[in-house]
């Protein structure tokens, strides 16, 4: 039951008319405030240095996020030399918790990378009910992982902080829906403001360059 409210709760989220995608052609307009994207209230202080930071706020739940997480996964191996790309679970319930906690605790042991997609795989397609230890005991060991060391990953208090700092950043971010990309702590898109899953990315194309104008404008 709990299982099915997650998914209930996910699609409630994930605003997004699931329709045909359309073709991102050379003639497309430049990204529009408050049509492609907004602002966050507050901009918020990012992470990587000096490189551009982009957030993928996910929650692996919402099938939205299912479905845009291969594209992000594509589009973040393009090895852009100025990106700094990461993902933060969304936290809005306590049921929550259990899926961001995975994150973290594949994140700790250097398996995030290879495993994200493999979580999403899991809740959409095997059925799995990852809320549940036994579950994650087994999928843990279906993908060749030490169930006693990331068990203990999960219960531990760094994780536990982890996911207080991403409820924290579900709130700061002003994160209405998911799943949603900010980039460089101040401009936020979803695939709620795009006519497809997929039209996510070129709006975040062209929120980097936007960055990237505005720092060679400031210096």
């Amino acid at each position: 039951m709990r299982h099915l409210a997650q998914r209930v709760i996910g699609y409630v989220l994930c605003g997004v008319a699931l329709t045909a995608c359309f073709a991102w052609g050379a003639s497309a307009q430049p990204v529009r405030r408050d049509i492609d994207y907004r602002v966050i209230p507050q901009p918020q202080r990012v992470a990587g240095g000096a490189r551009i930071e982009v957030i993928d706020f996910f929650f692996y739940a919402c099938p939205v996020c299912n479905e845009l997480a291969p594209h992000l996964d594509r589009w973040s191996k393009q090895n852009l030399p100025d990106v700094y790309f990461r993902h933060i679970p969304v936290i809005r319930h306590d049921s929550w918790i259990p899926l961001a906690k995975i994150f973290f605790a594949l994140e700790a042991m250097g398996e995030a990378e290879r495993l994200h997609l493999a979580v999403y795989r899991g809740y959409h397609m095997e059925n799995l009910l990852l809320a549940q230890e036994r579950v994650i005991g087994e999928w843990v060991a279906k993908n060749g992982l030490d169930v006693e060391k990331f068990m203990t990953i999960y219960h531990s208090d760094d994780v536990r902080r982890k996911v207080e700092s991403a409820r924290r950043m579900t709130r700061d971010y002003d994160i209405q829906g998911i799943p949603s990309v900010v980039i460089d702590g101040k401009f936020l898109t979803s695939t709620s403001m795009t006519p497809g899953v997929a039209q996510v990315i070129p709006i975040v194309d062209d929120l980097v360059r936007l960055v990237r104008q505005q720092r060679l404008e400031k210096n």
